[in-house]
């Protein structure tokens, strides 16, 4: 049984009021019945005590009356402390369940990936935190080509496995400090923060290689592009979603472009994009 002191005891009794009350008739009751028991069958030679006012009670009886006491305490505590661990229990249980809830609120189920919440999330922060001097915090759209192919050819349980597998060399490829998310469908987004232009068409290419030769889902070789468009923060836009919007732009320029390619947003330029590849 567990070792608290009073006081925790007192707690657990004053947390569950009701039961204690029960518990405590109930016990009474089985005292009560056990002292009528010992009278009714002279168990303890109680009429004979009765009758001779000298006689004590012998050192014996004395001894299983104190046992029976110790025992019907000892059970009343007991339950206090089951139902203190059972308490705690439940409260486990529950923590548990939270921690599941937030996960499932934060993350993509097949690709276990960050979503779109904790992308925003991730842009709001940064954008609070200045960037190094001479960098800045680039956020990359990368949208797959040809995987419309993949769901219409074989399916869409090999559409999710050539996901997972591309997810896999996207994580490869990513930096330990960048926050990579899958916004939904073939559609995903990296922050990289405090990098400048060349760090970012470094980083960039790194995805467009990731997806070189293929990948192989359910037995099969898929050959699988992506598109990046890429804006930078505070240089393109002061707002997330003017930056999010700005790298959307650049992404769908990039999805013109033949095969694989990233692009950068050009501000100067407005809508129109250049090629960042090379």
């Amino acid at each position: 049984m567990n070792s608290a002191g009073p006081r925790a005891l007192v707690q657990i009794i004053a947390k569950h009021p009701w039961s204690s009350l029960r518990d405590s008739t109930v016990l009474g009751a089985i005292m009560l019945f056990a002292v009528l028991m010992a009278q009714q069958y002279d168990i303890f030679g109680f009429i004979e005590s009765l009758a001779d006012p000298r006689r004590e009670i012998s050192p014996a009886e004395a001894v299983a009356l104190g046992c029976l006491g110790a025992l019907c305490v000892w059970i009343f505590i007991s339950r206090r402390f089951d139902e203190q661990r059972s308490d705690a229990m439940s409260l486990d249980a529950l923590a548990r369940e939270m921690r599941e809830l937030r996960t499932h609120a934060n993350q993509d189920p097949l690709t276990s990936l960050p979503n779109r919440r904790v992308l925003l999330e991730a842009l709001d922060l940064a954008m609070k935190l200045p960037p190094a001097a001479g960098c800045s915090h680039a956020i990359f759209l990368l949208d797959l080509n040809d995987f419309k192919c993949v769901n219409d050819r074989y399916g869409h349980a090999a559409g999710d496995e050539v996901l997972q597998a591309v997810v896999e060399r996207f994580r490869r490829v990513a930096r330990a400090n960048d926050v990579f998310a899958r916004l939904g469908g073939d559609e995903f987004a990296v922050l990289s923060r405090n990098v400048d232009e060349h760090m970012a068409r470094t980083i960039g290419n790194r995805f467009i290689g990731a997806l070189h030769g293929g990948v192989n889902a359910g037995g099969v070789q898929h050959t699988v592009g992506v598109a990046i468009g890429a804006a930078f923060y505070p240089r393109d836009g002061q707002s997330v979603e003017k930056v999010l919007r700005l790298a959307d732009v650049a992404m769908y320029r990039a999805k013109a472009q033949p095969g694989s390619s990233l692009v950068f947003f050009d501000a100067a330029e407005d809508t129109a994009p250049r090629q960042a590849t090379g």
